[in-house]
């Protein structure tokens, strides 16, 4: 699989990542198995995804842990990418940004994924009780110790988006990202990013591309309605998120098709055996050279399909048959 180059450091990892949280977080418990979420894991290490993507947060800690089982054997194969910042309490996320904080969890991370050094930090959110130059002085601190290769951010949360549009979000995090940047270089960004979800093209993936940091596209297959594998009205188990999502009623997928049926057109020129999932993600991996695609995935059928998706070129009237694909529909908040 070709390589990229994420940030200053020119750390390298594969074209397409593998996000881990769905093996333990956030979708159908029900289908969550854990020897075949190990062996999804080896699968994309196996086809050169090397870039696994997960954060404490999962589970709580459990998705770091079943990541672990698999570093344990492999981690000259992985680039390990986990998140600080939010804590999970019985009804609510909350922020911690504080500097002890961020030393402890950073250790207890290492424990779990059975490792002595985390290629990619992030931080998932910034703590508004405290100056992210002060979470973010921490995160430098555990390069300097060699706990920590280098340094990332996710983007502003979905509640920024509600109070002032998606233009608003992406400003908020370029505001945190140039304060950051005064304390410490940051090697990526992670947003969203994905065939119905286009807006970090407008600002924030520019701004990446003018300063060599690298973005690491989240949700690239739009929480799986990109695959074509869903279908309206087939409901979510009351612990999915998408079972909350109003781009997941049943009125709202029906009305989104045409998105799948433009991406299975794309996919029927390239031949029988090329999916919707491959074209999204290889019209992600089309806007540059720094944008590496996580999509998450927990079983081995679709960590292999999306993998051979970098091996995917398409055509100038691909892209522009996409880029006249109508917008989605419902909001993502």
């Amino acid at each position: 699989m070709e390589r990229k180059a994420i940030g200053a450091a020119a750390l390298e990892v594969g074209a397409v990542g593998l996000g881990c949280m769905p093996m333990s977080w956030a979708y159908t418990g029900s289908r969550q198995r854990g020897e075949e979420s190990v062996r999804t894991v080896h699968a994309a290490l196996d086809r050169g995804c090397s870039l696994v993507d997960t954060a404490d947060m999962y589970g709580p800690f459990t998705n770091e842990l079943l990541l672990g089982r698999v570093l344990k054997e492999r981690r000259a194969d992985a680039f390990v990418s986990t998140k600080v910042g939010l804590l999970v309490g019985e009804q609510h996320i909350v922020a911690n940004g504080r500097p002890g904080y961020v030393r402890r969890a950073c250790d207890a991370s290492l424990r779990r994924l059975q490792t002595d050094v985390i290629d990619l930090y992030q931080l998932h959110r910034a703590d508004p009780e405290v100056p992210v130059e002060e979470t973010w002085g921490a995160m430098a601190d555990l390069v300097r110790a060699g706990k920590v290769r280098s340094l990332g951010l996710c983007a502003v949360g979905a509640r920024a988006a509600r109070r002032g549009g998606r233009s608003a979000l992406h400003a908020g995090t370029i505001r945190q990202l140039e304060r950051v940047q005064q304390v410490f270089p940051v090697s990526s960004v992670m947003a969203e990013l994905s065939v119905w979800s286009t807006e970090a093209l407008q600002m924030l993936l520019p701004w990446c591309a003018a300063r060599g940091v690298g973005f690491l596209a989240a949700m690239p297959l739009g929480n799986g309605f990109l695959t074509g594998t869903l279908r309206p009205g087939e409901g979510f188990e009351p612990d999915d998120v998408r079972a909350r999502h109003p781009r997941f009623t049943a009125e709202m997928m029906a009305a989104n098709q045409p998105l799948v049926v433009g991406l299975r057109r794309v996919a029927a020129r390239h031949g029988d055996e090329v999916t919707p999932a491959q074209v999204a993600l290889a019209w992600v991996l089309a806007q540059g050279g720094s944008v590496v695609p996580v999509p998450g995935a927990k079983h081995e059928r679709w960590a292999a399909e999306n993998a051979a998706a970098a091996g995917l070129s398409l055509t100038d009237a691909d892209l522009a048959e996409i880029a006249a694909l109508p917008a989605a529909r419902g909001s993502w908040d």
